[in-house]
């Protein structure tokens, strides 16, 4: 409803300025400031004051008079407020949100026909994944979320990087050495907690070993990259069976949050199917490539780039990055657009890789990449090779505490009267808990940093997901207590008269063109944003307006309507987010 709304505004603007002989390129509608009491405005009158010759509160006053509103549904009175011309709407406008948003698959938008491929969290499959990189799997699942929300075909990948040096080195470590011969117990009983114990061993013995025992280690290690290079089967084996071990663990960790995926890629495969060969052969043949240093590199200082890209070294071993050049070029080849979210560190890595792809003939158009900065906790940054800093495992387990210890608080200081026993308070603490988590995490732009603050993710009363999660509780105890299904057929919008009911509906309405925005822009903290707004418009009209004690029955009625509304928007958009909606709270 809102995005005919706006086509109504722009198209009655657009015909206004024609027959008044002024300019209609820009018409400068916006989602009004808080102080206009509007469901959009238009500040055009700032651009005609000079045409005009008149004062843009005077200007505005005559283009409110000249617009024509009565070949329209939803555009109603035009009135102005100083310099801006408000638009509102009219009674059907609240009528068809009221009925579409009964849906519970309210907000979902028509099939695009437009194949997406969003890769996301990729870590190395090193041990497990930790808190400084915890922004990845939220963030990824989340636009992955809102692009299928918006009519996107959506496929979730993980690219595993198993060809690095990273692997030949937890591979030697892995066999090299015993149980015995590591310093620590696992820190938790899942097999990526035990075998990253290897891989910190090996690094320790790379770095404190004397001299011949590095050169012997370094040997087998080149001699595994080697392999990897050369297509041997028995060393792909080796490897394979430390990644996949980690891997697995990595999946369990990651399902908590949860983050799932459609398809786990291996950097191998194009190692394995020669379309890394044949990419570092065609870089070769190309005007940008140069062999200096003992390597084949490219010169993108035609693209902005002063660093050259190495793609091939001088023994013939291939770069991460050339073997993602040939991924890249195996999802254009399968999906109509690819996204990668990234974190602030890859930022170079990903222009040169967007501008290689252009040089290999690809329409480097169809990739977007989403970086982000890092989040932090108050304790400092993180990192796994030394085997220091906090894991995203125990973060989720201190957040399901805290919500757990929050929820127990609020039942003994009887906020809530619910009769709630042990299974409800852990599925609550679970949902708060990591909701919290995701919550606060999305709700930041990705290239802001984030400090991690408790107090402030797990606020019931501030703005955070525990807030918005409990809009969709009392939803449900509202139309549990009511006993009916709300019916907004033939209601008439009329009976929503207060500025609490239409608000609210005009928020409502909002949601799908919010869900656009944020699918189309791959924001979706746009959607964090819209659920505060809603859930506050919400606790206005709950606050402002009876339902179950309506003293007419079709107030009631629409009320309820209101209240379903509002159910199936909240619990689409924290889905959205990949945050529960808890029926009771």
């Amino acid at each position: 409803m809102f995005s005919a709304f706006r086509s109504e505004v722009e198209t009655a603007m657009a015909a206004c300025l024609a027959d008044l002989d002024l300019p209609t390129g820009d018409l400068g509608i916006e989602e009004p400031p808080e102080d206009l009491d509007a469901t959009l405005a238009s500040s055009v009158s700032f651009r005609l004051a000079g045409e005009l010759g008149a004062a843009p509160p005077a200007v505005a006053q005559q283009l409110a008079e000249a617009v024509d509103t009565s070949p329209y549904e939803y555009l109603g009175d035009v009135s102005t407020q100083g310099p801006y011309l408000n638009f509102h709407t009219t009674d059907a406008y609240l009528a068809d949100t009221l009925d579409a948003a009964q849906d519970d698959e309210y907000g979902r938008l028509p099939d695009r026909g437009e194949s997406v491929v969003v890769e996301h969290t990729s870590a190395n499959p090193t041990g497990p994944v930790h808190v400084g990189r915890a922004r990845n799997p939220i963030l990824g699942d989340a636009v992955a979320n809102a692009m299928d929300f918006a009519g996107y075909d959506v496929e979730r990948h993980y690219y595993v990087n198993d060809a690095g040096r990273q692997m030949a080195v937890f591979t030697w470590a892995y066999e090299k050495f015993d149980e015995s011969d590591l310093d620590s117990e696992p820190a938790r009983d899942r097999t990526e907690y035990d075998l990253v114990r290897y891989y910190r061993k090996g690094n320790s013995y790379l770095e404190d070993a004397d001299e011949e025992a590095v050169e012997a280690a370094e040997a087998e290690i080149a001699s595994i990259l080697q392999g990897l290079e050369a297509g041997d089967e028995e060393t792909y084996e080796r490897v394979g069976e430390v990644v996949d071990q980690v891997l697995g663990g990595m999946k369990e960790c990651l399902a908590r949050l949860p983050a799932e995926f459609d398809e786990f890629v291996k950097e191998t495969t194009f190692m394995v199917d020669g379309s890394t060969d044949e990419v570092a052969e065609r870089l070769k043949e190309t005007e940008y490539a140069v062999y200096e240093e003992d390597a084949w590199q490219l010169e993108l200082d035609d693209y902005g780039y002063d660093k050259n890209l190495v793609f091939l070294r001088s023994d013939g071993t291939s770069l991460y990055t050339t073997r993602d050049l040939a991924h890249h070029e195996w999802k254009f080849d399968n999906f109509d657009r690819a996204v990668t979210v990234l974190g602030e560190d890859h930022k170079l890595q990903a222009g040169q890789l967007q501008a290689t792809l252009d040089i290999l003939g690809n329409d480097a158009s169809r990739l977007d990449d989403v970086i982000y900065s890092y989040v932090n906790l108050p304790e400092g940054k993180m990192s796994t090779r030394r085997g220091t800093g906090v894991m995203l495992d125990d973060l989720l387990d201190e957040a399901i505490d805290r919500a757990r210890e929050e929820v127990e608080t609020r039942l003994e200081d009887r906020i809530r009267d619910d009769d709630l026993d042990e299974d409800d308070i852990e599925r609550i603490a679970h949902q708060v808990g990591i909701g919290a988590v995701r919550y606060d995490i999305v709700s930041k732009q990705p290239t802001k940093g984030i400090t991690f603050k408790w107090d402030e993710a797990l606020n019931f009363e501030a703005q955070s997901a525990p807030y918005v999660q409990y809009v969709h509780a009392r939803c449900c105890g509202i139309l549990e207590e009511a006993d009916t299904d709300p019916n907004p057929v033939g209601l008439d919008a009329g009976v929503l008269s207060t500025p609490e009911e239409r608000e609210l509906l005009d928020i409502l309405a909002r949601f799908p063109a919010v869900i656009e925005e944020a699918g189309e822009d791959l924001e979706p903290h746009r959607i964090a944003t819209y659920t505060r707004e809603l859930a506050e418009s919400f606790n206005g009209f709950y606050r402002s307006c009876p339902v179950l004690t309506a003293e007419e029955a079709d107030t009631r009625q629409a009320r309820l309507a209101v209240v379903a509304a509002a159910k199936h928007t909240v619990a689409n958009a924290l889905a959205v987010l990949g945050v529960a909606a808890p029926d009771s709270m």
